[in-house]
C-alpha cells in the first residue's frame, strides 16, 4: 500500500511539473516558394501564401515539423516510438511532423530527430527515405540544476550537410561526418524579461533556431523574450524582444529576413490560451507583423 502511495504522489508531481513547464511549437519555415509554414499547437500547421492569406494544413497540432520540398519523405515508414510519433502529410512540400522532438530534413534529403539513449547520451537518428535507421552522431546528456535534461529543443539543417541544435543555454553544430562541435554554451540575455509557464532553471531556454548562408545562428531564447544572433566566432547579440507573455519559440531564415514564431506564453497547459502569432525582421531592420496572435 505504501509503494502504491509513493507512486500516486510521485506520478501527481509529475503532472504538476510538466502544467507547470507548458511548452507552445517551435517550428517555422519559408519554402522556396516563399510561403511561410507555421505550427500552431493549438490548430495544426498554417501556410502564409504570399496574398497575406493563412491556410490550414493537414496534420495533426504536434509541436515541430520539417519540409520536405523534394517530397522524398512523402511515402516513409516511419520507426514505432514509444510515447511520440512522427507522420508527413502533402507534396511539394511535404510537411513531416513530430509530436515530441524536433526534426530536420538534412541537405541529403534524409529525416533527423533526437533520442536519449541509457540516461547518459542523446543520438542524433538519421531515418533515409526508405526507412532505414541509423545513428548519425553522439553527444552527452547534459543536466540542469534541478537534475533533468537538458533536452534537444531545436534542430536546423543547412546546405553543407551539418546540423545545428539547441540545449536550454548552449548551440552545437554537427556536421556531416557526425562531429559535434560548440558554437556558444552559458548563453545569457542582457534584460531577459520573465515569461510565463518558463521556469528558471532553463535560462534563456533556447529553443528554434536558424542559419544564414554566412554560417550566423538565429535563435529563439523563448524564457528570456528574445531572438538572439550568433556569429560563427560565439559572439551573441539580441536582434528582436518581445513584450510578455508572448515570447519566440522559432525562427527562419530566408532571402535576408528573419521569420520569428512568437506565442502568448501562459503557466498553464490550455493549448487554446496558446495563440501564435509570426513577425518578420526585414533586410532593413525593421521588424514587420506577418500573423496576428488569433484563430
Amino acid at each position: 500500500m505504501q509503494t502504491f502511495v509513493r507512486t500516486l504522489v510521485a506520478g501527481l508531481l509529475l503532472c504538476l511539473a510538466a502544467s507547470a513547464f507548458a511548452h507552445p511549437g517551435a517550428s517555422i519555415h519559408v519554402a522556396v516558394d516563399g510561403r511561410v509554414f507555421f505550427v500552431d499547437t493549438g490548430g495544426g500547421v498554417f501556410v502564409v501564401g504570399r496574398d497575406g492569406k493563412r491556410v490550414k494544413q493537414p496534420g495533426p497540432a504536434f509541436h515541430w515539423f520539417a519540409l520536405d520540398e523534394a517530397s522524398g519523405l512523402a511515402k516513409t515508414r516511419w520507426p514505432a516510438i514509444p510515447g511520440a510519433e512522427i507522420t508527413a502529410v502533402g507534396t511539394r512540400p511535404t510537411v513531416v511532423l513530430s509530436s515530441d522532438f524536433p526534426v530536420a530534413v538534412g541537405a541529403d534529403g534524409a529525416l533527423y530527430y533526437p533520442r536519449l539513449r541509457g540516461g547518459t547520451q542523446f543520438e542524433l537518428v538519421r531515418v533515409a527515405p526508405a526507412g532505414t535507421l541509423t545513428v548519425h552522431a553522439r553527444f552527452p546528456a547534459m543536466k540542469r540544476s534541478d537534475g533533468d535534461f537538458q533536452y534537444v529543443n531545436g534542430l536546423a539543417a543547412t546546405p553543407d550537410g551539418a546540423l545545428y541544435f539547441t540545449h536550454d543555454r548552449s548551440v552545437h553544430r554537427i556536421d556531416a561526418k557526425g562531429r559535434v562541435t560548440t558554437i556558444a554554451r552559458d548563453v545569457v540575455v542582457p534584460g531577459c524579461a520573465r515569461i510565463p509557464g518558463v521556469e528558471p532553471q532553463v535560462g534563456p531556454y533556447l529553443r528554434g533556431l536558424d542559419v544564414a548562408p554566412n554560417g550566423t545562428v538565429f535563435v529563439a531564447a523563448a524564457g528570456c523574450g528574445a531572438v538572439l544572433m550568433i556569429s560563427p566566432k560565439g559572439v551573441v547579440t539580441p536582434v528582436l524582444r518581445a513584450t510578455p507573455p508572448y515570447s519566440p519559440t522559432a525562427v527562419a531564415v530566408a532571402k535576408g529576413e528573419v521569420f520569428v514564431l512568437e506565442y502568448l506564453h501562459t503557466v498553464g497547459d490550455d493549448r487554446t490560451q496558446w495563440l501564435p502569432r509570426v513577425r518578420k525582421i526585414t533586410t532593413q531592420g525593421t521588424v514587420e507583423l506577418v500573423v496576428r496572435g488569433t484563430r
